[in-house]
């Protein structure tokens, strides 16, 4: 029994600094998160939740900061199987000689599943809690991150042409919204409409799609102005740039997310403004396809909502949105020719409550604050190479801090502890992965 005037608790995280992101640029020392059930009970100073609270678990991380979960807001995770297959060409055509032809070759509902459970250790490790998927067999992907616990939105993909998933837009749509009603409920699982890109489904389609992401209250993740080539084709096809197509179709909303926006005028982010769509940076996809730089200052000088992703581990390498923060921030700096562009926080903002928002999601996520769901991350800052600590936020961001990722927890429930799986095996995700490999590569073992 708790003495007289205390509280129960189920987890008390005693932390040597604690970034809640809200409120902003704060960073509390000596603080606990003291979590009851699926949801923060309580943030205090240590001693305050000392004589406070009785806790069933009480965990000292006396050299660790803890932050929200991140939020990965764009990608493709079963395509982690095809990570560096194919490099250094430009978007258009690592996609039409590479990307899509191995897709039609490989990929079914066991190739997603695969290939899921791979992204979602790489994620996890990496600090991610809840990460926006679009990709075939979405069912597949549900599936495996349920299993996991952790959280995800599933944009399923709607194009013009038959692939390995479906025969057009009438049977995508009627898959996706199959799948919508199935996880109407879920507290895991959000699903999405995901036309894929202007340049694959026509404006009609988009159209409906609009219709029926309003009767739904459905989010929207398409990807938007990745290249000039694709700007330029718009013009040329449709007398106007895809981001004013998308406004006149009905598309451009708050449940609207803009994946890699590279090339925008002034009109475009106007566009974007004053619907309160949202943008998802994808900085080293971008880079490494050389598809172009997101005006990330532009737009947070206009009140656009940026969020964070990775894309593709097979465009990018990786699905690490700590190492992508730290891209993004210093970036954006070089782009716009000025230091002060996307301080440490505000990059920190872009992976956690702006990635909440863009999903719809910031009642409950992207920020450490009582009565928002648990999902909380500790960041072992104890290694020589992080030494001295004058500002642990200044050290998250612009240092290479993935593998120093201890805990995770989402909604409360550990899925990581001190580095190791609670909810995933990892060898056999190890010996999957590499049984792909073999496969796609002829090599037999």
């Amino acid at each position: 029994m708790p003495e007289p005037g205390r509280q129960i608790v189920d987890l008390l995280l005693l932390a040597r600094w604690v970034i809640p992101v809200i409120p902003a640029s704060t960073v509390y020392e000596d603080y606990a998160v003291a979590i009851t059930g699926d949801e923060i009970s309580a943030i205090c100073p240590r001693s305050e939740a000392l004589q406070r609270y009785d806790a069933v678990v009480t965990l000292e991380l006396d050299q660790h900061v803890l932050i929200p979960g991140l939020v990965n807001a764009h990608g493709h995770a079963a395509m982690s199987l095809f990570k560096g297959i194919a490099n250094d060409k430009p978007l258009q055509q690592w996609l039409h000689q590479d990307i899509w032809p191995a897709e039609q070759r490989w990929v079914n509902a066991e190739f997603v599943h695969d290939g899921v459970e791979l992204a979602i250790a790489e994620m996890l490790l990496s600090g991610t809690t809840c990460f926006s998927d679009m990709y075939f067999f979405p069912e597949a992907a549900a599936r495996a991150s349920r299993s996991a616990g952790i959280r995800a939105q599933f944009a399923f993909p709607i194009l013009d042409f038959a692939t390995v998933w479906g025969s057009g837009p009438d049977h995508y749509i009627s898959m996706g919204i199959e799948l919508f009603d199935q996880y109407k409920n879920s507290s895991l699982v959000q699903i999405a409409f995901g036309p894929h890109a202007p340049y694959t489904i026509a404006p009609a389609q988009l159209e409906r799609i609009a219709m029926l992401s309003e009767e739904l209250q459905a989010c929207v993740q398409m990807h938007v102005h990745e290249t000039a080539q694709e700007v330029d084709e718009a013009v040329a096809r449709h007398g106007v740039r895809p981001l004013r197509m998308l406004y006149n179709t009905g598309l451009l909303n708050p449940r609207m997310q803009c994946v890699h926006a590279c090339h925008l005028n002034a009109d475009d982010i106007a566009d974007l403004a004053l619907t309160a769509s949202h943008v998802v940076h994808c900085p080293e996809s971008n880079l490494k396809l050389a598809s172009g730089i997101c005006p990330v200052t532009g737009l947070a000088q206009a009140g656009v909502n940026i969020a964070l992703g990775t894309d593709s581990a097979a465009s990018n390498n990786d699905l690490d949105l700590l190492g992508e923060m730290r891209t993004a921030a210093l970036l954006a700096k070089v782009d716009a020719s000025d230091a002060a562009a996307l301080p440490a926080f505000q990059a920190l903002e872009l992976a956690t409550i702006n990635g909440a928002r863009a999903l719809g999601l910031e009642d409950s996520l992207g920020s450490l604050e009582p009565g928002k769901l648990a999902d909380v991350v500790a960041v072992d800052m104890s290694a020589l190479r992080l030494q001295p600590i004058y500002n642990p936020l200044s050290q998250l961001v612009f240092n290479q801090l993935s593998d120093r990722v201890s805990h995770v927890w989402v909604g409360g429930k550990a899925l990581l502890e001190e580095r190791r799986f609670k909810t995933l095996d990892a060898e056999s995700i190890h010996a999957r992965a590499t049984a792909w490999s073999n496969k796609i590569t002829g090599v037999s073992r």
